[in-house]
């Protein structure tokens, strides 16, 4: 099942939460995170007739650095990690499906960085690696949008992740999938720069979900968005970067200069 959050073309139209199958949309009647998804009955609706949005607005975003063996080694590091490394992203950097990702005059190199994101179900605390199935929802699809001269010079990842449009999200939520086995690409003006696998991630799943848990409550919505495959590269104004993760969708978006860039 694929769950995508969207809005009809019309300023005062509220957002919905609809099942897609092709190019319909079928309302639900529940919101995704209740026991038991439903489907108003009858109802149909031509994607051309909406705006797709984020599938999900987190209350924040837990991102894992270095947890493919060749994007260690491109990053210049011989060594996974010994544990999961952990930094966030703020909610304010989301955006949807083809929503302008914006570089800032503050950076002079900004990167894209292809993920598969677990999306919790549940309020959850101290979760077992055995446990950690029954926390997840669904996965999707997002982009690490990243400043990467910012990040080395700061030593610390916050602003160089954080900017407003450096998360997209998307295109849909993705319910039912194998998380530990999924193909992960980018493409940039239609040329693929990443191709892996989360059968090749150095922290499973389980133990990334393990591992932020015990340190911190998570909530419906949240995000784990669980590190990128080699192959990062530059983004330019007038490019277009999609990343695909497999069952979820394509995640299209433009770049630009933001403004004083």
């Amino acid at each position: 099942m694929r769950i995508v959050q969207c809005q009809r073309r019309d300023a005062n139209a509220m957002p919905f939460y609809a099942e897609i199958e092709g190019n319909t949309l079928r309302p639900l009647a529940t919101s995704p995170f209740s026991e038991g998804i439903r489907l108003k009955k009858g109802e149909t609706i031509p994607l051309d007739e909406v705006t797709l949005l984020p599938p999900i607005v987190p209350s924040k975003i837990m991102c894992i650095g270095k947890n493919y063996r060749d994007h260690v080694k491109e990053m210049g590091g011989d060594a996974p990690p010994p544990e999961p490394l952990v930094f966030m992203k703020p909610s304010s950097s989301v955006i949807g499906p083809d929503v302008p990702i914006e570089l800032p005059p503050l950076s002079e190199r900004v990167e894209h960085e292809s993920e598969m994101a677990l999306v919790i179900r549940r309020r959850c605390r101290n979760v077992s690696e055995a446990e950690a199935a029954a926390v997840i929802l669904g996965v999707t699809a997002l982009n690490d949008v990243t400043a990467r001269d910012l990040q080395k010079r700061d030593g610390q990842w916050t602003r160089a992740k954080g900017f407003d449009t450096f998360c997209p999200i998307g295109p849909a939520l993705a319910i039912g999938l194998d998380p530990r086995n999924l193909r992960v690409t980018s493409r940039v003006n239609g040329q693929t720069r990443q191709d892996g696998n989360t059968d090749q991630l150095i922290f499973p799943v389980e133990r990334l979900i393990a591992h932020i848990s015990a340190v911190m409550t998570l909530y419906p919505g949240d995000i784990i968005a669980t590190g990128t495959p080699a192959g990062v590269g530059p983004l330019l104004p007038g490019d277009t970067v999609e990343v695909e993760v497999e069952g979820v969708g394509v995640l299209s978006n433009p770049v630009v200069a933001a403004n004083g860039a």
